[in-house]
């Protein structure tokens, strides 16, 4: 009998990608076409630091390496900014009985122009590199 998924943590990260000079990265999702975003996911664990989860969620999503010479960690920044937000109640499910706000915070990572993106098709179907 396979095991049941666990439960989403309420806590997540949205990763601004953008260049120095600031033309910013937005994919569209997979599920929602016509719908553009930055990076965002849920912690994979209450352990996990939201810096972690930043590095993973980007390296998922955009195949960028962050912690590498090209991307070095310090080109990502904790912009000190929360949402707090309902999640959409079909996507509730996915998280514990009871839970129905998300906490999302803010980062943003620089890289250099040129970074070559690899999206995980399962997620994203284009991309985008747009002025601020």
């Amino acid at each position: 009998m396979p095991l049941a998924k666990p439960f989403k943590i309420p806590e997540s990260v949205l990763v601004v990608i953008h260049t120095r000079q600031l033309d910013v990265l937005l994919i569209e999702r997979a599920d929602a076409p016509g719908y553009w975003q930055s990076v965002t996911g849920s912690k994979d664990s209450l352990a996990e630091s939201l810096v972690e989860t930043c590095v993973r969620e980007v390296a998922e999503e955009t195949g960028i390496a962050v912690g590498t010479a090209a991307v070095p960690l310090a080109a990502l920044r904790d912009c000190e900014l929360v949402n707090v937000y309902e999640i959409y109640p079909r996507w509730r499910t996915r998280y514990a009985p009871g839970v129905t706000h998300n906490t999302e915070h803010v980062f943003a990572l620089e890289v250099p122009a040129g970074t070559r993106v690899t999206l995980a098709p399962r997620e994203h179907t284009a991309l985008q590199w747009l002025p601020w």
